[in-house]
């Protein structure tokens, strides 16, 4: 039998989420060059590993997906003077903030962030970087380098506004770029940063920020060029009743109809948000295989509602989970988006509705099907990307939790990963990142915070 390089061995309960949903009590899982070559029970031999991870105590799951995130937000956190409007005053108010964005702060803020995320059990992220001022630099790639150094596998996407307050939008004109400069350098970026691959660390897509920050014409050229490039479509719709009042107004189309006017109906798109759709547009949703990103805290932080999961879910829908912006939801723990959609579950449709099961399953394999990875990521597998979380059951906080462990992981806590593997490699140990950069770059992060945050001219 082949030494593997890692094996997490006694575990109380691996819980794989594959094809059949198996869980082993007393489970091992070993992984090679990057991916899942075995797992078994205690009476299964296991391989020879080069590191051993021992998880007595301990669930263990498949790296947790994050589907919709702003890393650059975490700069402007729990901002003051945005706490107590909705999604476009508050919009209004840190835009002047977020056009103070450089290389500088866009690598440090995704440093801290994806590092943030992996103590959560998150090892695949996407994110949405829809802000661009002019002169500020290669954002994406600068966020890129950090995922890279952390080793944290991510999906950044190439987002964009186009519709400054003179064109009728709602960012200034500092922050917005003409459709021509957008598109070209979302090209760039796919040809720079894109792997294809199965096992990819970094794939890019491409994400035109909303219906109200961006031109008609860029939807569907930007759909045109995803196409044409073979990347996935992401961009935020139907989150507020406001949106759905402004689209009605400025297209005389509700949100899921502008969606499919301008060619994003397809299974290569996946939404941020999604609470108001009709029951007859989440049927349509479901039957073109669109995706959702569900953000439980941002949804309720803004007061914009709750999302029809359990209905996206049955229509056929992925539904995977986004912590959010930073300066939204605030806390950036996926392990706490579980728990949060899990409850919101049960408070719409009553408490059978939604289980730790249901909220794991949406974690993992709903996110790697929204992120088009299905069978990669997101579950344990022969085959599958070496990406697992290990979960500490003891202590306080545990005691008496003895009858479902994956129950158990969600109704108690609160939980950070002890261990957060990505392909294999060690990202999180013992309940810390284990890049040795992590203080250097927080106070690198207070200051560029600090310097967001003075006050405008």
């Amino acid at each position: 039998m082949q030494t593997a390089d890692l094996l997490v061995h006694d575990a109380e309960l691996i819980a794989t989420v594959d094809d059949a949903r198996r869980e082993i009590a007393g489970g091992w899982v070993a992984v090679t060059d990057g991916v899942v070559t075995a797992l078994g029970g205690p009476g299964d031999p296991a391989p020879d590993a080069l590191r051993r991870v021992d998880a007595r105590g301990c669930l263990v799951t498949p790296g947790l997906v994050n589907t919709h995130h702003h890393l650059y937000q975490n700069l402007t956190r729990a901002y003051a003077p945005a706490l107590t409007g909705g999604l476009f005053d508050w919009l209004v108010t840190l835009y002047p903030l977020w056009a103070r964005l450089d290389e500088e702060a866009a690598y440090v803020s995704a440093y801290v962030g994806l590092a943030e995320l992996a103590t959560s059990g998150c090892t695949t992220s996407t994110d949405h970087s829809y802000v661009h001022p002019r002169g500020a630099g290669d954002l994406i790639s600068a966020e890129v380098a950090a995922a890279r150094e952390l080793g944290v596998r991510f999906h950044p996407t190439r987002g964009s506004m186009s519709l400054s307050v003179k064109d009728g939008g709602l960012p200034p004109d500092s922050v917005v770029q003409d459709d021509d400069e957008i598109l070209g350098d979302s090209s760039r970026l796919v040809r720079l940063h894109h792997d294809p691959s199965p096992t990819a660390m970094t794939r890019i897509a491409l994400a035109p920020c909303s219906p109200f920050s961006v031109s008609t014409s860029l939807m569907a050229r930007t759909a045109e060029l995803a196409e044409s490039l073979d990347v996935r479509l992401h961009t935020h719709l139907a989150e507020t009743q406001d949106e759905d009042a402004f689209c009605l107004q400025t297209f005389g189309r509700r949100p899921v109809d502008y969606l499919a006017d301008v060619g994003w109906m397809t299974d290569r798109t996946w939404l941020a948000h999604v609470v108001w759709p009709s029951p007859t547009e989440v049927g349509r949703l479901g039957a073109a295989g669109v995706g959702a990103a569900h953000c439980p805290s941002s949804n309720m932080i803004l007061g914009s509602g709750l999302a029809p999961v359990a209905e996206l879910r049955a229509a056929g829908a992925p539904v995977g989970l986004g912590v959010d912006g930073s300066a939204s939801a605030d806390s950036a723990s996926l392990w706490l988006e579980a728990r949060t959609a899990m409850l919101q579950g049960k408070l719409r449709h009553g408490a059978a509705a939604m289980s730790a099961r249901d909220a794991l399953e949406i974690a993992t394999r709903g996110g790697a099907a929204c992120l088009g990875r299905s069978g990669e990521i997101g579950q344990l597998s022969v085959g599958a990307c070496g990406d697992l979380a290990v979960w500490s059951l003891e202590g306080a906080r545990f005691a008496g939790a003895l009858s479902d462990p994956v129950e158990a992981w969600l109704r108690c806590g609160p939980v950070s990963a002890r261990e957060t593997v990505v392909a294999g490699r060690l990202v999180v140990a013992d309940g810390a990142v284990t890049h040795p950069g992590l203080d250097e770059q927080l106070a690198v992060h207070r200051r560029v915070s600090q310097r967001m945050q003075a006050a405008l001219d």
